[in-house]
């Protein structure tokens, strides 16, 4: 038997999106790249354990649990039958009815094939979420963006009562901040370890051990639960939004390491057991459908009176469609990241003025103490560089030797001005920012290794350059807030939507960027982190405090109260320029807690799903609700947000010419009453295969708080977006896998399958969009032609993910048996060929343009 490998070396190459022309709609282009996923090797994320949905609802949704027990015994049955090797992980019958399970990667076609199962799902494996170790910023103005200062200092509420769960590494509730201990008449009064100290479920982390070891205790030996249940409720010398919360801790993750979606769903319904009424997720599998089970078990507990909040994700730089389940659940609120509006930072002072630093990347530390004279040298780039606006001969440039150099940000490198003063004589060197804000800056390399390089503000370089010379610095150890130049805007992490449903996601945003909290007293006691994890502890807090607020509230209906009074903020590509942010990104906008608690107004739905373009205009009926004791008329406006173009993975701003339409100008709604409004929504006309969006404006006559709903939708035909793309390496690919690796076959034709011991044909395959449908067939080949059908190699997969990056792929096996209906098939030796086939997101399976196939070349199956 010959064996003929062709192992691709090709690296890959980012896609990039062309400018797109349509009336009224423009590109527009940040001030400062965004970051990005750089291109590189393939990556294999074909999953090893599965979920296995069976037939009926859980019995959250009313199914007896004799029904239940049957289904999982009869289920078990037909598996060994099917001879599929497999490890039983969870059973699960409250609020999803399935189970979880480890199969080899040959076995996947066995378990499609298995009757009475509903649908499979991977089991994502999941990181404890990546979070960025910043400047301490304060958490008070973290509260004070969201007006969650308000509602305690002013309002007087503080989630006394509310029980809330937080489903994460745990809490160190020895933690003076949180209560200093745990169980009843504690802070931390509820919760539970599922997985143990031990456990990491990342195959390829040199620690993996997937085997739970349950424990009584869930304190947090890895640091991000005790993070974010300090955002939620902390008391002492930091406050988190809801300081007098009663938290449950369900620890779902080990010291390090990884988890499974399937250990969230089992702490889900621990939550539940428990009687918990809010449920913060800090955690979740990017690229994901909203029918994910952990997005199912969230829903049904809102169903049950459990608010659930989870935060969308950190994959902004792997592009759009990113966000993750549970934050994509249907009735779950999703949620965003904005940086926090300050933070603290190390100072000198001129004239008594405090001058906040960044100290770059490979600079020695500055001094903490000391006077010296600052002298301004402008642009500090090449000699005799006269042309460049700001290296022209000064007469205030100064000599630089034995002072501290002043020179401004841009033309040239951090580093080639640095050098430069330097070799003058200067004692150090602060760098100017040539845009609002102070930042921070990389040297590229180490210098000389005694001369501290520093970046400041525009603002301040100005102050220092205004002064009457010559002009004094003094050193200190001390540090002060200061405005973050990324205050208030995106975070640059914060996962895209739209749901590949179209649904609108996220929902809302709250701070996430340089958030300062509780951290296990044994790491520190406190730290500074970044992430859609901090964000969505700010939003659960802020439900806490709305609960108390107003007891009677029901699940379903909060996070429409919180969308309603939130606030849209700036892009931030040009913060200065008339253009929102993304509704894709950035939801409702900024969570104003005080606003939705003082608010008097409901309007519903609370957002607003467009769909696709191609249908034409959309009308949809607005209610509106007055809980006020007086009569009140709004005017009805809209506003745009900035549009996104086709290209998944490299991701550009345009303008929006979409514009909606009222069926009145303005509409008075009677006290404790409601009234009616219908908007029609005309989509924007480009970019083709884009995503537009925007927000219906209601503002009251006589000034008082305005009310909005955000709309977003995609721009054209959605089935005309392409989800089988080759990459730079040819997918997809009839494979082999061999020593752990999956090869290319350079001549299938002269390979012979012999269907045993793992030598069996894989077809792998990128996929750039998610896909509603994903079928494999199995056909005979004779003499050149496709012959007749042998049915399929497994059931369909359903609601199947996207890749995460622009080269990854998944693989999917043919075992050499075949299912049609309930019947098997043994498919005799001979040759034959393999097609793939996906059903785009939102396609009609009837409709052949919404189907996208592949062909394998043939293969050989000879058994011995």
């Amino acid at each position: 038997m010959k064996r003929f490998f062709c192992l691709l070396a090709v690296l890959a190459m980012l896609l990039t999106a062309s400018p797109i022309a349509a009336q009224g709609v423009e590109p527009v282009e940040p001030l400062v790249p965004p970051p990005a996923v750089e291109a590189g090797e393939m990556i294999n994320e074909t999953p090893g354990l599965w979920f296995v949905e069976l037939a009926s609802p859980p019995s959250s949704d009313g199914t007896s649990s004799a029904t239940l027990y049957a289904e999982k015994k009869a289920w078990r049955v037909a598996a060994r039958k099917a001879g599929l090797q497999y490890a039983e992980r969870y059973a699960f019958s409250r609020l999803w009815n399935g189970l979880s399970i480890e199969i080899k990667p040959g076995e996947l076609a066995k378990l499609g094939r298995i009757a009475g199962v509903k649908a499979i799902y991977p089991v994502e494996t999941i990181a404890i979420p990546e979070t960025t170790t910043s400047l301490d910023p304060e958490l008070y103005t973290a509260l004070a963006m969201t007006g969650a200062d308000v509602a305690q200092s002013e309002l007087g509420y503080t989630g006394a009562g509310i029980k809330v769960a937080v489903v994460d590494t745990g809490i160190d509730y020895d933690h003076p901040d949180l209560g200093g201990c745990f169980g009843p008449g504690c802070r931390v009064a509820y919760g539970y370890d599922l997985v143990g100290d031990a456990f990491n479920a990342d195959p390829a982390s040199a620690s993996y051990n997937p085997v739970p070891v349950p424990d009584d205790d869930p304190d947090d030996c890895a640091g991000h639960g005790t993070h974010v249940a300090g955002i939620i409720g902390a008391n002492g010398t930091v406050k988190g939004v809801a300081p007098e919360v009663t938290f449950g801790a369900y620890r779902v993750f080990g010291c390090e390491g990884s988890t499974t979606a399937d250990v969230m769903i089992a702490a889900m319904e621990m939550a539940l057991l428990d009687g918990m009424k809010v449920l913060n997720m800090s955690i979740g599998s990017a690229f994901q459908w909203p029918q994910y089970p952990t997005a199912q078990a969230a829903d049904r507990l809102v169903n049950k009176g459990v608010v659930v909040v989870a935060s969308i994700g950190n994959s902004g730089a792997n592009g759009l469609y990113s966000a993750g389940a549970p934050g994509l659940g249907q009735k779950v609120i999703g949620v965003a990241s904005f940086d926090n509006s300050n933070v603290f930072l190390p100072y000198f002072t001129v004239n008594g003025e405090k001058i906040g630093y960044i100290t770059m990347t490979f600079s020695p530390a500055p001094p903490t103490s000391g006077m010296e004279e600052i002298v301004w040298l402008g642009r500090g780039c090449l000699d005799n560089d006269t042309a460049t606006p700001g290296n022209q001969p000064d007469p205030y440039l100064g000599d630089p030797n034995g002072k501290v150099a002043l020179v401004q940000r841009g033309v040239c490198g951090f580093g080639e001005k640095a050098a430069r003063a330097i070799a003058a004589g200067a004692t150090a060197v602060v760098v100017q920012n040539n845009a609002s804000g102070v930042f921070n800056g990389t040297l590229g390399a180490p210098l000389d290794g005694v001369t501290p390089v520093v970046g400041i503000s525009l603002e301040a370089g100005n102050y220092i350059r205004a002064q009457a010379t010559p002009v004094m610095m003094t050193w200190t150890d001390l540090m002060a807030s200061f405005p973050s130049p990324t205050g208030g805007l995106i975070s640059s992490f914060s996962s895209y939507g739209l749901s590949p449903d179209l649904a609108l996601k996220p929902d809302i945003g709250a701070p996430g960027g340089n958030i300062y909290s509780t951290y296990p007293l044994e790491l520190g006691g406190y730290a500074t982190l970044s992430g859609t994890s901090m964000s969505s502890p700010h939003v659960a807090g802020a439900v806490a405090l709305l609960l108390q607020a107003k007891p009677k509230t029901n699940s379903q209906i909060v996070r429409t109260i919180l969308q309603n009074s939130a606030d849209p903020k700036a892009w931030w590509g040009a913060p200065t320029a008339p253009y929102l942010d993304n509704v894709h990104r950035q939801g409702a906008g900024m969570l104003d807690i005080d606003d939705a608690i003082l608010a008097t107004t409901r309007v519903e739905p609370g957002k607003l799903a467009v769909g696709e373009s191609e249908a034409g205009p959309q009308a949809f009926t607005l209610r509106v609700e007055n809980s006020a004791k007086m009569p009140v008329t709004y005017d009805l406006s809209s506003v745009n947000a900035l549009s996104t173009g086709p290209n998944t993975f490299t991701v550009a701003a345009y303008t929006s010419n979409a514009s909606v339409t009222f069926d009145m100008a303005s509409v008075t709604v009677p006290a404790k009453g409601s009234a009616e409004v219908v908007a029609t929504i005309n989509p924007a006309t480009g970019p083709a295969g884009g995503q537009y969006g925007g927000y219906i404006v209601l503002t009251p006559q006589g000034g008082g708080q305005v009310y909005r709903v955000p709309f977003a939708g995609f721009i054209g035909d959605y089935q005309s977006k392409q989800v089988l793309v080759p990459t730079s390496y040819g997918f997809p690919w009839l494979s082999v896998l061999y020593m752990g690796s999956y090869y290319k076959l350079a001549d299938p034709a002269d390979w012979t399958f012999t269907m045993e011991d793992g030598n069996i044909p894989y077809v792998l395959a990128h996929l750039d969009h998610q896909s509603r449908r994903l079928r494999l067939e199995v056909f005979a080949y004779k003499d050149g032609a496709i012959g007749r059908s042998w049915f399929r190699a497994f059931q369909d997969e359903e609601y199947v993910p996207r890749n995460s990056t622009a080269t990854g792929f998944f693989a999917f096996p043919f075992d050499g048996t075949t299912i049609s209906g309930n019947k098997l098939r043994m498919v005799p030796d001979g040759m034959y060929v393999l097609k793939l086939s996906v059903l785009k997101a939102l396609g009609d399976e009837n409709n052949p343009d919404h189907w996208e196939t592949w062909t394998s070349p043939a293969f050989v199956i000879d058994r011995p």
